[in-house]
């Protein structure tokens, strides 16, 4: 029969950090790390990153010792402590909770921010759209992570929700307070404009939700498997013959027709900041997909058709 072998698992330093005993290869990197979390108990399997080299990339669960070449007498492996992990899901709920109440403390313009008298200004069309409008996009946000998103990484950093919230309830505020301000004026075109940009921002909201629903369809429940996504019946998934991230496209278009909508200077910023961010997200994801399948579609690009 094969010898047991014994694996060491040492932190970035070179130090030992514990020894794992009769080992045959046949063990995966999940495994492992849940040995690990036996022996230390604050070192949860999330929190693991295993490693072949102190500095090496991080190896997948789904990997045995053996496809490694890891069943050897004197194994070694690299453990670095990724440090206190949060579910994903939570800091989703919790990141977008903050908009969803932020924004109408505003809308009902406490005297505390604007002063006494500023109950009394008439709310424009624009301010009670832009609130309908806003409730409405957190609110989907919300429902889609309760029920539509599947998370392949169960979880992220700690550090990561102060982050993310920071970053939304933060701009939720600042855009809030500009938006629903007393002296708002109407924008520029007047009711045209208005409705022009609320009629972007529901088909973009449509567009977004279908391209959700279309890639929570593309991989089976408790799967791993990974396909090239293609528009199905609906019109609005037409947009991944030039996209890789249609979703981000319209996310951003949804944004664009808000900023039309307000013609607030403090979304715009937000547009732009999203669309940055959103961009970087797309072209990893573009370069993962083209690496991944030598048949993807040549003529795509990440975000913009034609552009980016």
């Amino acid at each position: 029969g094969k010898m047991s072998f014994r694996l060491e698992i040492f932190d970035g330093k070179g130090k030992s950090v514990l020894l794992l005993e009769n080992l045959n290869g046949k063990e995966t990197i999940l495994a492992i790390k849940k040995r690990i979390a036996q022996k230390k108990l604050h070192l949860t399997v999330e929190r693991q990153s295993l490693r072949t080299e102190a500095k090496g990339k991080n190896l997948a669960n789904e990997k045995t010792l053996e496809d490694l070449g890891l069943s050897a007498s004197n194994a070694q492996l690299f453990i670095k402590d990724l440090g206190p992990q949060i579910a994903w899901k939570t800091v989703f709920l919790l990141e977008y909770a903050g908009p969803l109440f932020i924004y109408p403390l505003f809308y009902s313009r406490p005297s505390i921010l604007y002063g006494s008298g500023a109950g009394a200004a008439e709310v424009k069309p624009a301010v009670y759209l832009a609130l309908f409008a806003w409730s409405f996009h957190y609110a989907k946000r919300i429902f889609e992570t309760l029920f539509i998103h599947r998370f392949s990484n169960s979880t992220m950093p700690l550090f990561n929700l102060f982050k993310n919230c920071g970053y939304y309830w933060g701009f939720a505020a600042f855009i809030a307070y500009f938006v629903n301000h007393p002296k708002y004026s109407d924008p520029y075109f007047g009711s045209a404009q208005i409705y022009l940009g609320l009629g972007l921002f529901c088909i973009a909201e449509f567009g977004n939700l279908s391209i959700h629903i279309l890639q929570r369809n593309l991989r089976p429940d408790g799967t791993r498997e990974r396909k090239i996504p293609r528009p199905d019946g609906n019109p609005m998934s037409l947009l991944f013959d030039y996209v890789s991230c249609p979703n981000y496209t319209y996310e951003v278009l949804s944004w664009v027709g808000f900023t039309l909508m307000t013609q607030s200077l403090p979304t715009l910023v937000f547009t732009i900041a999203g669309f940055g961010q959103m961009t970087l997200w797309a072209l990893g994801k573009h370069r993962n997909y083209r690496k991944e399948f030598s048949d993807y579609p040549k003529q795509r690009k990440a975000i913009v058709p034609f552009v980016i």
